[in-house]
């Protein structure tokens, strides 16, 4: 392989204006995903009322668009591998468009949810395929800034979603929120097809067998635990267990076939890689952490604080700004230091966040917290991503890039239930949105004490690995 990233580095070093394109497409294309998520998820209101519906129907817009992501990344990962990334990135990027014209002029809000995970599905195309395409399009020097600029533009895609549908659904009404994406997927269309590598043989895998059965028990597998993890709101009943029984034989089954498979769609020695098998259990604890503080924020800001919604959104409007300035200079850096030094960097800026977070009082100390773990944060995301899909070989970078992903899905998800949770038991309220100050300050604490330990157990799987000399790679 390294007279192969050789040859691509130099390839692409004499077309600096073909490389900009294509990272152009490649930006876009994971700007869309996460304007998708936070888009929706202001319009939720308005769009119970339109249809003249219930929180919880309205709620399965954005968890149908979630799903569709989570228990399909993988697997599409792998199909690009297997028959060509670019073809399929486009027909994930004509998914996403379509869906949300789909989604504009759907008149119920069962149409709604089934356009949206039309919409998951080509998102986690997009999601699967962007990072696997930077190997192709990048000198291998300048993998890092690469990262960078992806994460940038992920935290843009977030940070602009919620102000954005505001302002749409105020001035054009909800459908509004789904068409802005119309305009936008035709230019990433566009840009993607004139100047991504056109798929070749070599850049597939040889490996000709799409394992259909690991897919629907993965995918069966990943909902059972999403669903687990999001009914009930954190409170666990008789049918979250059963659905956490349901994830563990999946996961028995998934991995007694992908054993037996002569082309699985995991090829379970991959997780032997002590180095990818950390990167992935500490992408998920960084995720479930960063959850956390877009779930307890809102409730500390309002209820301990006192901030009215305008003051609440402006503070934490301050995260996703840090990150998008942070992004790009976190990949330069990775580029410069070894990445293993880097997400050793990044998770200590974590943990000195999430212990400011539970220590420091008052809006000052937010602040100052936030502005400690954010740009941590996307220390580790950009050398985390870049160590793992640096060395990976051509034929499997979807799969591993899709693996990757659904590791920071599987956090985010366990972020918001879990955390949420342990928030609302420190807060010792049955409903936080009426519990007293000192009460939510006590959950904030905690919570966030929780989230330092968290952390630090992902730093210490960094230093216990690199230690032994064996950085994250994807083979």
């Amino acid at each position: 392989m390294k007279p192969i990233i050789a040859e691509q580095g130099e390839a692409v070093a004499e077309r600096p204006t073909s490389v900009r394109w294509a990272l152009a497409s490649l930006s876009l294309s994971m700007l869309l995903p996460s304007l998708g998520t936070s888009i929706a998820n202001v319009g939720l209101p308005a769009l119970a009322r339109a249809f003249a519906g219930s929180f919880q129907d309205a709620q399965w817009i954005m968890l149908a668009y979630l799903l569709a992501i989570t228990t399909l990344i993988v697997s599409v990962g792998r199909l690009g591998d297997m028959t060509g990334r670019r073809r399929l990135l486009l027909i994930g990027i004509l998914l996403f468009t379509l869906a949300s014209v789909l989604c504009a002029l759907a008149p119920a809000l069962w149409l709604i949810t089934a356009a949206r995970a039309v919409q998951g599905l080509g998102a986690a195309i997009m999601m699967a395929l962007t990072m696997a395409f930077v190997g192709e399009t990048v000198p291998k020097a300048k993998t890092g800034s690469a990262m960078g600029l992806l994460g940038t533009m992920s935290a843009i895609g977030t940070a602009l979603g919620p102000s954005l549908g505001g302002v749409l659904i105020a001035g054009f009404g909800w459908p509004a929120i789904f068409l802005v994406n119309v305009p936008l997927g035709a230019v990433t269309f566009a840009l993607a097809y004139r100047f991504l590598p056109a798929d070749t043989e070599s850049g597939k895998t040889q490996q000709s067998g799409f394992d259909t059965a690991g897919t629907v028990l993965l995918a069966a597998t990943l909902s059972a635990y999403a669903l687990a993890m999001t009914i009930g709101r954190g409170s666990f009943g008789p049918l979250n267990l059963a659905l956490l029984a349901a994830t563990v034989c999946g996961a028995g089954l998934f991995v007694f076939t992908e054993s037996r498979t002569a082309s699985p769609l995991l090829r379970l020695t991959t997780f032997r890689n002590r180095g990818l098998s950390a990167s992935l259990i500490m992408n998920a604890l960084v995720s479930t952490v960063m959850m956390a503080t877009l779930v307890v924020a809102p409730f500390y800001l309002s209820r301990a604080l006192g901030l009215g919604e305008a003051a609440v959104g402006a503070v934490m409007s301050i995260g996703p700004v840090i990150s998008i300035l942070s992004g790009i200079p976190a990949g330069r850096l990775v580029d410069r230091l070894d990445a293993p030094l880097v997400i050793a960097m990044g998770l200590i800026a974590m943990v000195s966040g999430a212990i400011s977070l539970a220590a420091l009082p008052g809006i000052a100390g937010y602040i100052a917290a936030i502005a400690i773990l954010t740009p941590g944060y996307q220390l580790f995301q950009a050398a985390n991503n870049t160590a793992v899909m640096a060395d990976v070989a051509s034929g499997r970078r979807g799969v591993i890039s899709g693996t990757l992903n659904l590791s920071r899905n599987l956090g985010l998800i366990t972020g918001a239930s879990v955390m949420g949770a342990i928030f609302a038991r420190a807060s010792a309220a049955s409903d936080i949105a009426a519990a007293p100050p000192a009460a939510v300050h006590l959950g904030m604490q905690i919570t966030f004490a929780v989230a330092a330990a968290l952390i630090t157990v992902a730093l210490a799987i960094a230093v216990g690995t690199y230690r032994r000399g064996r950085a994250p790679a994807g083979h």
